[in-house]
C-alpha cells in the first residue's frame, strides 16, 4: 500500500503501477501532484514564457483601480515575460516575479483576459467605485475581510473577499501562523494568496495589513489530503479502490475528483466525481478506478470551495 500526501503545487510526483502510471497533477485549482518516487528533480528557477498555462486574476475589482495578475506554468510556478491581453484592448507583460500590475478599465462591466496562443479566457468583473466619505471624498475604504474559504488546502492558493485591500500585491502584508504568505493576484476587493510552507493542518491565525490599515486577525482552517492506493500492478479492466484521507479536521469536506486522461482509465461515478468525506476521526473519501488501457493516467483532486464569514 502506497501513501501519497498533499503536494506543494510547484512540485510533481509520479506513481508507476506497471504499465499504468498514476499521476495526480496540479491543474488550475487541482490539489494534488505526485512526484516520482525517489529524488524529485529541482525545477528551473524561472519557466520560459512559452510554458505559461494558468492566468490568475482577482475575481472582482473596482473600475479604474490598480490590480495585480499572475501567470503560472502547468506545475504552478510563477512565469515571467508572459503577455496578457484584455478584451478592452489593453496588454501587459508579467515581470520577473511572474506578476503584473495594471490599471483596470475605467468602465464597470465584465472584461476578459487571455494568454495569446492559449485556449480560454479569464473573466474580470468590474464594479463602480463607492462614494468615499470624508473631506474631499478622499478617505481610504476600511480594510475588512468579509468572506473566507471554509477549508483551505495546505500549499494551495485561495481567495479572500473584502474591502480596502491593496491592488499592488506586494503592498499587502499577510501572515499565516506567523509566517509571510505570497499574494499572487490582488484588487481592493479580492486577494489570491499562496500560504507559506511549514505549518501543520488545522486552524491557523491570519493577519492582514495594507499600508497603515489592518484587518482584525481571523482564523482559517487548513487541511491536507493523502491518497492511499495499492502499488500492485493494475491491468486493463481491473477495478482498484482509491482512498483519500483528510487530515486537519473531523468535519465532512466536499471534494471533486477529475479524470484528466479518460482514454487510459475510468473513474466510477462519472467525470468529474463530487463526493464528501466521511467526517469523524478517520476522515476519508472512497472511489474506484477502472483500467482501460496502458499509459499515463492523470487525476486532479480539489476541495469544492465554499465561503463563510471570517472566524475571529
Amino acid at each position: 500500500m502506497l501513501r501519497l500526501r498533499h503536494f506543494s503545487f510547484s512540485r510533481l510526483l509520479t506513481l508507476r503501477l506497471e504499465g499504468l502510471t498514476l499521476i495526480a497533477v496540479a491543474f488550475l485549482a487541482a490539489l494534488f501532484v505526485f512526484p516520482a518516487l525517489g529524488h524529485a528533480q529541482q525545477p528551473p528557477a524561472a519557466p520560459a514564457p512559452s510554458a505559461a498555462r494558468i492566468l490568475l486574476l482577482p475575481r472582482r475589482a473596482l473600475a479604474g483601480e490598480r490590480i495585480t495578475l499572475a501567470v503560472l506554468d502547468f506545475n504552478g510556478r510563477l512565469t515571467p515575460g508572459v503577455s496578457v491581453t484584455f478584451s478592452s484592448g489593453d496588454r501587459v507583460t508579467t515581470d520577473a516575479t511572474g506578476r503584473a500590475t495594471l490599471a483596470a478599465p475605467s468602465a464597470p462591466g465584465t472584461f476578459f483576459a487571455s494568454i495569446p496562443g492559449r485556449p480560454g479566457r479569464v473573466p474580470l468583473t468590474l464594479v463602480a467605485p463607492p462614494s468615499l466619505a470624508g473631506a474631499g471624498g478622499t478617505s481610504l475604504p476600511r480594510l475588512a475581510v468579509r468572506a473566507v474559504p471554509r477549508f483551505v488546502l495546505l500549499a494551495d492558493r485561495f481567495d479572500l473577499f473584502g474591502t480596502g485591500f491593496c491592488g499592488a500585491a506586494d503592498a499587502n502584508r499577510v501572515l499565516i501562523a506567523g509566517q509571510p504568505a505570497l499574494v499572487l493576484a490582488a484588487s481592493s476587493l479580492v486577494l489570491t494568496i499562496l500560504p507559506p510552507d511549514g505549518f501543520p493542518a488545522g486552524p491557523a491565525e491570519v493577519t492582514l495589513a495594507c499600508g497603515e490599515r489592518a484587518a482584525p486577525p481571523f482564523s482559517l482552517h487548513f487541511v491536507s489530503l493523502e491518497l492511499v492506493a495499492s502499488s500492485t500492478p493494475l491491468a486493463p479492466g481491473e477495478k482498484r479502490d482509491l482512498v483519500i484521507l483528510v487530515h486537519g479536521t473531523a468535519e465532512r469536506v466536499p471534494l471533486e475528483v477529475r479524470n484528466l486522461a479518460p482514454q487510459i482509465a475510468e473513474l466510477a461515478g462519472g467525470n468529474p466525481v463530487r463526493l464528501p468525506s466521511t467526517g469523524g476521526p478517520e476522515n476519508s473519501a472512497h472511489l474506484q478506478l477502472f483500467g482501460r488501457s496502458h499509459g499515463s493516467f492523470l487525476i486532479s483532486i480539489r476541495l469544492v470551495p465554499s465561503y463563510v464569514p471570517p472566524h475571529r
